[in-house]
């Protein structure tokens, strides 16, 4: 059990038989009557923000999450198929767990799969993956005086924003929390 004190961003609770992720918190002491937290949750499963408020130092059960790395191998219809590193065990993981992460799988990359009750709740990427770009626009002679961008396909089939002189069958470095181009591999 936690109290109220113990509260920091990205700490995940059950709340009401939810597994909720504290995005963000405040302790109020007003000048009259007792303090209190207002925090605001966002479900793990559903994505739902909650916001609620709390006594100063009610207590409430703190989820145990722990998480395993795993190597991408590839994905069937709405399952993505993943190898534990030390057990070589293969575990499927449904599409609605996945999200938006599925831009960024690329096969043999090394991610981590966070477990509640012996379930995947989510998957944590590394910060950056290297893609290569498959499909793109030529840069236009002149146009590199701009600074502009022009979207990109990438082999996983992420569009990123790309500078002109970025061409078809480069490599290039990607930020998997923004989706920003950062640099040629």
């Amino acid at each position: 059990m936690i109290s109220t004190a113990d509260f920091r961003n990205g700490l995940t609770v059950v709340l009401d038989n939810n597994l909720v992720e504290i995005v963000e918190f405040q302790h109020v002491k007003p000048g009259k009557g007792g303090a209190f937290v207002r925090t605001k949750f966002k479900n793990i499963l559903t994505g739902r923000v909650i916001e609620k408020t709390f006594r100063s130092g009610e207590k409430m059960e703190e989820a145990k999450i722990y998480e395993d790395k795993h190597q991408y191998m590839y994905h069937d219809g709405d399952l993505y198929h993943f190898m534990n590193n030390q057990s070589y065990e293969q575990m499927p993981v449904g599409a609605d767990v996945i999200g938006d992460a599925k831009n960024w799988l690329k096969e043999n990359l090394d991610v981590g799969l966070r477990f509640y009750n012996g379930r995947v709740i989510s998957i944590n990427l590394p910060i950056t993956v290297e893609l290569k770009i498959t499909q793109t626009d030529p840069g236009l002679q002149g146009d590199r005086a701009t600074g502009g961008t022009k979207p990109a396909t990438m082999e996983t089939g992420a569009v990123v924003n790309v500078p002109l002189f970025v061409n078809e069958g480069e490599v290039i470095r990607v930020d998997t929390r923004s989706g920003a181009y950062i640099e040629r591999a």
